[in-house]
């Protein structure tokens, strides 16, 4: 949103296509799992 405010809405919608891209080009690339949260999931002892 600071973005959209110093250089306008259109430049802000690009910046973050652009942060996106280079986010999943990263996690395409090296392999590594996407995950929601930054915790770990602990598997239920059962």
């Amino acid at each position: 949103m600071d973005v959209a405010k110093r250089r306008g809405q259109q430049k802000a919608i690009v910046a973050l296509a652009r942060r996106l891209a280079v986010i999943m080009h990263r996690i395409w690339s090296d392999g590594t799992q996407f995950r929601w949260t930054r915790t770990e999931i602990m598997p239920v002892a059962g």
